[in-house]
């Protein structure tokens, strides 16, 4: 159950960094609403899942998902370049963030 609530957290991350691109400096309401709220149930979750993962190993891995899953929907939605050396990058954090779970099994 924790692995699912960093999971979440993580994927909260990604909808607050995307939402950040829409607040428009946090003067479109809406957006600005539900960007807080997602930043909240970002690091909320987190700190119920490092309530039994270990620090280095959980933020890792929350920033990672949050990092990957930015940059996939900066791709997908916003046609931002998908380079091989990009591409490759992300590779090696995902890399690093199955390490990291199964470092701690």
């Amino acid at each position: 159950m924790t692995w699912l609530i960093l999971i979440l957290a993580g994927l909260l991350e990604v909808g607050w960094a995307v939402g950040l691109k829409y607040t428009a400096g946090f003067t479109k309401p809406i957006p600005t609403v539900l960007t807080l709220t997602a930043m909240a149930g970002s690091v909320g979750l987190l700190g119920l899942a490092l309530k039994n993962l270990p620090l280095g190993t959980a933020y890792a891995i929350w920033t990672g998902i949050g990092t990957v899953g930015t940059v996939i929907f900066g791709i997908i939605v916003l046609n931002e370049p998908a380079s091989a050396v990009r591409v490759g990058c992300i590779a090696m954090i995902i890399a690093g963030i199955v390490g990291l779970k199964m470092s701690t099994i």
